[in-house]
């Protein structure tokens, strides 16, 4: 993999750390700016609606920039507004930099989403994508415990400061190593397009925003969209559930989290050997342990050992599942070659907006620290019955539509033709 690919992932890296360390800081940021600790918690969902919102929109603006252009100025920003917010005393900065900060965010992923894809041979979608988001993995396993670690020693403006500094070195290897390129939108110059210019790139983008008709992107979309659910629905109740029906103490819960971090890292690097080849195989296993781990999960959570082992289970068939969907998302995108890791973006942010909402109902309505579980493997199932409908219509029409296919066996097929 290109040396580029990998500071890319060091970008998402530092992203991903900024999304998900809020759940260790909340109650110190209201305390702090004097909140309540539920208006605290709107910085997660401002964050969660910037990033559905701004992952098409970033990308369409994107495309009128050089890559290397376009991600600099995402990653730029992405660092200013966590300097403002480390320095704020207001609590509405800190929630304007969340939204900021997201659409920054969304826009570097869906821009640096395209620009993998782009720097290796087009039968290694799947492993160009694992290594963009083992970012989010490593995240998990080393940003979110580590965040929240500076939040207790040194106060919650330290991970803030921490994830800025984080952006520095992934800006001057961007810069210094991905290419320029050209802008992706025809006659969309630095300095400005002409008229016709201007029309040309609007035509563009009505093109591939076409694209979302077609039933296989969109079946895609939604099954990441619920497999990410299903994932954030737990994920972000996790502590509770490990405190109150596992048993654990406290001081466990850094060390469990990084544990189901660890497991997104293992899935999202097996999903990237397995999802080229394979890919209706191996989402289809996949799903199906996914399904039976969640229940099995709800049913033993009361047992420590069954619960540690699960959490790292879990947590590499979520992510392995979720990756390997948004590497079909970008092979079935083929209208869509600059926007398509936009709307893969805004899919998995869906979910988790979606997730942790069902498995906030479930808990308000009091069904135990367990229902969040039962929440996720409904929405497995969900996932499994719209990929099996969709999957039955394709064979029974057409025959298996080719996107589905890796390219080693669509190549077959156009020379047997």
């Amino acid at each position: 993999m290109p040396f580029a690919l990998y500071m890319l992932g060091l970008a998402v890296f530092a992203q991903g750390t900024s999304e998900f360390m809020l759940s260790g800081l909340g109650p110190d940021i209201a305390a702090d700016l004097d909140v309540s600790l539920s208006t605290a918690g709107t910085l997660t969902s401002a964050f969660a609606v910037g990033m559905v919102i701004g992952a098409p929109v970033m990308a369409v603006i994107g495309r009128r920039r050089p890559r290397r252009t376009a991600l600099l100025a995402f990653l730029v920003t992405f660092l200013l507004v966590h300097v403002v917010g480390a320095l704020t005393t207001s609590f509405a900065v800190l929630l304007a930099t969340r939204v900021v900060g997201a659409l920054a965010n969304a826009g570097f992923l869906a821009v640096a989403l395209v620009a993998a894809i782009g720097m290796v041979e087009p039968n290694a979608k799947g492993r160009a994508t694992s290594v963009l988001l083992g970012g989010v993995t490593l995240a998990c396993v080393a940003g979110v415990p580590g965040g929240a670690l500076l939040g207790q020693f040194w106060g919650w403006r330290s991970a803030f400061w921490a994830v800025a500094l984080v952006s520095v070195p992934a800006i001057i290897a961007i810069l210094r190593s991905v290419p320029a390129g050209a802008p992706d939108a025809a006659g969309a110059d630095a300095a400005g397009a002409d008229t016709a210019g201007a029309d040309e790139a609007g035509a563009d983008v009505r093109a591939e925003l076409r694209s979302l008709r077609d039933p296989g992107l969109l079946v895609t979309l939604l099954l990441g969209a619920l497999v990410n659910g299903a994932t954030f629905c737990t994920f972000t109740y996790l502590s509770p559930l490990l405190t109150h029906t596992s048993g654990f103490s406290e001081s466990w819960v850094p060390a469990l989290l990084a544990l189901f971090g660890a497991g997104s890292f293992i899935g999202v690097t097996v999903a990237g050997r397995f999802a080229d080849a394979r890919p209706v195989r191996f989402l289809l296993a996949g799903a199906v342990a996914l399904l039976a781990g969640w229940v099995l999960f709800a049913l033993t959570a009361g047992n420590p050992v069954a619960a540690v082992v699960l959490v790292l289970v879990q947590g590499a068939l979520s992510f392995g599942v979720g990756s390997a969907l948004i590497t079909r998302a970008l092979y079935a995108a083929t209208g869509a070659p600059t926007l398509a890791g936009g709307f893969a973006t805004a899919a998995l942010n869906v979910g988790a907006a979606i997730g942790p909402v069902g498995g906030g109902l479930a808990l308000s309505a009091g069904l135990g620290h367990r229902s969040p579980l039962w929440v996720s493997a409904l929405l497995v199932t969900l996932a499994l019955m719209v990929g099996a409908l969709a999957l039955g219509k394709r064979q029974s029409g057409a025959g298996n539509d080719s996107r589905w296919r890796s390219p080693q066996v669509n190549s077959a097929t156009q020379r047997r033709g």
